[in-house]
């Protein structure tokens, strides 16, 4: 006989058997038991929590002679033919997705069933249908034939037209539990004599993400012999991380130690572990340190603080990695901001330490708005720029791996729109891809950070850039000095660079705009680094604004 693989060989064949589903199998059961089913269902929920075998179950229950407490006999001529029973269709709607199709099944929904009380219809993946195939099927949908029950599964709810799910009585499957999946497993291995240790059960687990399909699947390809299956098999096989190394990871951050925290993430991209699920883990075990500081049983290498911007920086790399970049580079500089914290911090300062944007009140100077940048702030600017020199000196540690940010970004915006220019943005924008290629020989850790910025606008003395993700933008800034360096080595002109988060540049082209429509000029501000007089701004009419308006922000009407 030839060989069936495991999710097959074990796919359930009565409710009994439907692992982690508990509810919905109560409710189907319950409809069975009662006679009062309906005459629609539709299944939802991610791959491999049951909802075919589900519905495949209840359609043979329902023409079953002897149900047993809401579930098939697996025993009666109906039963033993289901397999075979011509009442039962089964319909795959990813490829009979159209109308005609639909039209058919129509025409052949008003003949009897041939030999069973009910004719059911089970239409997976119905959310493949087309518009014109859903429309089709509304009337038969709502009314159909009393001998007629139609079950409906699909992964994706949100594309099936609420017309349709208004006829339907919607159940919806959940990602099955870990411990569920643990314990089917461990059943499978016994009924199969394969040997497993329980870490590789948990490992497997956890990379079905909720699925016993997936699980079953990834235990058939461990079990080809003998050989007891172990963790290390299946991290190897299915190029995962496990929770040890995950631990060592955590901790050389919080020890500030560079060196292992590249050699683990550059193990991790060679053992071709999926990204994602690497972020995925590396949150998850934040979030047990975090639940561990807070309960008292404090096991946690880093300070709760660390953990929380941590969890939402690894977050946002998580939802930023279709950008053409290579993800491990950008988990690589998001776990290098934290290298060093601990030692440097000590408490809970790390939000204000390393968050640019968003903390503009605790930088050297407080701008509340363009309209009050002018030049007589210069005084108060070195002196409070002095005085948060004098405090750095007091708490400077020689284990930081990320600069301070040192410049004021609100003032750098104000004093780039002085002189801005659409041909200033464009020489800087178009020698941009040569600038990376030139750094790629001078500096990759900064190739990495500028990988996916764009040029936002530009003056003769100042460039604004912008990356997708806001802690790039910080890190961007907290090497100010590295990126002025390099590029005035690439292109002979010393500019003044600032990454400007998304948010801040939309509240400071607002406040342009403002400007504009109230003829407020723009005044230069002196910073700590000028060695020169600030450039006198040359007096501009109303119509040369509205000029220097389009080039920098395009085309719009000032009211």
């Amino acid at each position: 006989m030839n060989y069936k693989v495991l999710y097959r060989k074990y796919r359930p064949d009565s409710f009994d058997n439907v692992v982690g589903q508990d509810y919905t199998v109560s409710m189907l059961r319950n409809a069975i038991s009662s006679g009062k089913h309906a005459h629609a269902y539709i299944f939802t929920g991610p791959r491999g929590t049951g909802k075919t075998s589900s519905a495949k179950i209840f359609a043979k229950a329902l023409n079953c002679e002897n149900p047993q407490n809401g579930s098939p006999c697996n025993e009666c001529a109906s039963c033993k033919s289901f397999k075979d029973n011509p009442d039962v269709i089964e319909i795959d709607a990813a490829s009979n997705n159209g109308v005609d199709e639909i039209r058919e099944l129509i025409n052949n929904v008003k003949l009897v069933p041939s030999q069973s009380k009910y004719k059911v219809y089970i239409i997976d993946e119905v959310h493949m249908l087309t518009a014109s195939a859903f429309n089709a099927l509304l009337l038969t949908l709502e009314e159909p034939p009393s001998h007629v029950v139609f079950i409906l599964a699909t992964t994706d709810i949100q594309d099936v037209p609420i017309t349709i799910l208004s006829r339907c009585q919607r159940f919806d499957f959940k990602p099955i539990s870990k411990e569920d999946i643990v314990s089917r497993l461990e059943y499978v291995c016994s009924e199969e004599g394969i040997k497993v240790s329980s870490d590789a059960l948990q490992e497997i687990a956890l990379l079905s993400a909720g699925g016993m399909r997936d699980a079953l699947g990834m235990l058939d390809q461990l079990s080809s012999d003998d050989t007891e299956i172990s963790l290390d098999m299946v991290s190897n096989y299915f190029g995962s991380v496990s929770v040890k190394k995950i631990d060592e990871l955590l901790t050389s951050v919080a020890n500030s130690d560079v060196s292992n925290v590249l050699n683990i993430l550059n193990e991790v991209r060679e053992s071709g572990t999926n990204y994602s699920v690497f972020i995925e883990k590396l949150i998850l075990e934040l979030r047990n340190n975090a639940i561990s500081i807070k309960s008292g049983d404090d096991i946690s290498s880093l300070c709760f603080d660390d953990i929380y911007s941590l969890i939402f920086d690894l977050n946002e790399c998580l939802c930023n990695l279709n950008i053409n970049i290579d993800p491990y580079t950008l988990i690589e500089i998001v776990l290098l901001k934290y290298v060093g914290n601990k030692h440097e911090l000590g408490n809970n300062n790390v939000i204000n330490q390393h968050r640019v944007v968003g903390n503009i009140k605790d930088e050297s100077v407080s701008v509340s708005s363009i309209e009050n940048i002018d030049l007589g702030n210069k005084k108060d600017v070195e002196v409070e720029s002095k005085e948060v020199e004098e405090k750095e000196e007091t708490t400077v540690d020689d284990t930081p791996v990320i600069n301070k940010v040192s410049i004021n970004l609100e003032v750098r915006v104000n004093n780039c729109f002085v002189n801005a220019s659409k041909s200033q943005k464009k020489v800087v924008g178009d020698s941009w891809i040569d600038f990376m290629n030139y750094l790629m020989t001078k500096d990759r850790n900064l190739v990495s950070l500028l990988a996916d910025t764009v040029v936002l606008a530009a003056s003769d003395k100042y460039v604004m850039i912008q990356s997708k993700i806001s802690s790039t933008n910080e890190l961007i800034n907290g090497s100010i000095d590295s990126l002025e360096s390099q590029y005035e080595g690439f292109s002979g002109i010393r500019y003044r660079f600032a990454a400007i988060n998304e948010d801040l540049w939309l509240k400071e082209t607002e406040k342009y705009r403002f400007n504009l429509k109230n003829k407020i000029e723009y005044n230069y501000i002196a910073e700590e680094k000028d060695a020169e007089e600030a450039p006198k701004v040359e007096e501009d009419n109303l119509d040369e604004l509205e000029s220097l308006a389009k080039d920098i922000f395009g085309t719009y009407e000032v009211q």
